[in-house]
């Protein structure tokens, strides 16, 4: 699977000259995914991080669902690794539309994720692959 990173690398190695839209320029009008469901969770519905003025947000859908879990937590990740520096903070209600802001000091563009992740157990309880 080519990622923008690695076609860039891959044309920049080669000389060519390559015309991309950066991560950063396609946060600006937003990114989405869709939950799946991990660790025998039901986790589903979309969810998008997009700009707000100098900050971004993670909004998830009014279809977002999890079938419940104990104290789970919003957080980013990367090509299927949690990052636990990343927690926005607790899941604030099992359905439904919420919001979540993004520290003005995070750089967005390095994930790839959107966790659910159960803080207790450590296990993911749903992931979203956003692009």
């Amino acid at each position: 699977m080519i990622n923008r990173r690695s076609l860039f690398l891959a044309a920049a190695a080669s000389g060519m000259a390559l015309t991309i839209a950066s991560t950063g320029a396609a946060l600006a009008g937003g990114v989405e995914g869709t939950f799946e469901g991990r660790s025998n969770h039901v986790t589903t519905g979309s969810v998008k991080v997009v700009k707000d003025g100098d900050r971004y947000i993670v909004e998830l859908g009014k279809d977002f669902s999890l079938d419940g879990g104990p104290d789970p937590r919003v957080a980013f990740g990367k090509d299927g690794k949690y990052d636990p520096d990343t927690k926005l903070g607790a899941l604030l209600k099992l359905t439904g539309k919420q919001q979540y802001a993004v520290p003005a000091t995070w750089d967005v563009s390095e994930f790839n994720e959107v966790y659910i992740w159960c803080e207790v157990a450590g296990v993911p309880l749903g992931v979203a692959s956003i692009n």
